[in-house]
């Protein structure tokens, strides 16, 4: 099973109607949206984080329960839950404005972290509750526990409308590689935090202090994994975008699942994974992120979809040893 932490949240879509701004409300938050995309993958999954008993907080209970998300560890509270507007700029790609200030998700301290039962095999941590009081030094002090006994996966997802201060993303990073296995990160997010630094020599350095598996993702230009022996770089599967929202959610999503459906959720696995095992799930991540961009919102696959939707052959995978 893995163990889904972070932001749960309300996704407002914005809509100009003449005179009038329309609002699409939809159950959101990056780590919600890897809960939802795993058990949509016919992964075991729980989520773990603190919700409000208000109606948008009823209404993610409701919803998480309905997909076949585990929620034994989630955490109930007064706190109003957090929205985020979400318009859509000329290419597409969204923009957000988040109310999140005192909200349910950043309400889990020290003393509420869970005693995990030993099914749980992988924890997923990212976003901005990585950043935010009191529930990112939380989350931190879970996985410094956990991490040797479970995999840790850890998608940063920058949010800087939410948290501004680059260099705090840089130092929370920093002090959860030793503690965390597989390390996923889009290409617009490293560009963010390290400009004109290349993703190969990041990986390099990020390998040698804790990461067994580090996954740069690249958009309509595919991804690539590096390990300490392998790297791999996959293209993009071409679609038709109605927008971006939830792909690299859905990225992820497809990654554990896989790694889970493997029997590869470990800091060991990750390790020993070639070439070809690197180039699948790449393959069929992409293909997960793919389907997501052709439908509005964060409207994640179901296996039997992803399954029809993948193409029938592998495709061109670019293989180096060392990364």
């Amino acid at each position: 099973m893995i163990l889904v932490c972070g932001e749960a949240l309300f996704d407002l879509f914005a809509e100009e109607d003449g005179d009038r701004l329309t609002l699409d409300a939809r159950i959101g938050g990056s780590p919600v949206n890897v809960a939802i995309g795993l058990a949509r993958l016919n992964a075991p999954v729980s989520y773990f984080g603190a919700i409000s008993g208000d109606l948008f907080g009823r209404r993610l209970r409701t919803t998480l329960a309905a997909e076949g998300v585990r929620l034994d560890h989630v955490l109930a509270t007064d706190a109003p839950t957090t929205l985020s507007i979400v318009g859509l700029n000329a290419t597409g790609s969204p923009e957000y404005t988040f109310h999140g200030d005192g909200a349910a998700d950043r309400q889990v301290r020290p003393e509420d972290l869970p005693d995990l039962p030993p099914e749980i095999a992988c924890i997923h941590i990212g976003s901005f509750a990585m950043l935010v009081p009191p529930v990112g030094d939380s989350l931190a002090a879970l996985v410094a526990r956990e991490h040797g006994r479970r995999m840790i996966a850890y998608d940063p997802n920058i949010r800087p409308t939410v948290v501004a201060d680059l260099a705090a993303w840089r130092a929370r990073l920093g002090a959860l590689l030793p503690h965390v296995d597989l390390l996923k990160i889009s290409g617009e997010d490293l560009a963010t935090l390290y400009p004109d630094q290349d993703a190969a020599a990041l990986a390099a350095a990020w390998l040698g202090k804790g990461p067994s598996l580090v996954v740069v993702t690249h958009g309509p230009d595919g991804a690539e994994a590096f390990t300490r022996t392998a790297h791999v770089a996959i293209p993009g599967h071409p679609v038709a975008v109605v927008d971006s929202v939830g792909a690299g959610d859905s990225f992820q999503a497809a990654m554990l699942a896989r790694l889970a459906e493997r029997g590869q959720l470990s800091a060991a696995a990750l390790a020993r994974l070639e070439a070809g095992d690197l180039g699948d799930l790449l393959h069929f991540a992409a293909g997960a992120a793919a389907l997501t961009c052709t439908r509005r919102g964060a409207d994640l696959p179901r296996h039997a979809e992803l399954a029809n939707a993948c193409h029938p052959a592998p495709l061109p995978v670019s293989a180096t040893r060392g990364p």
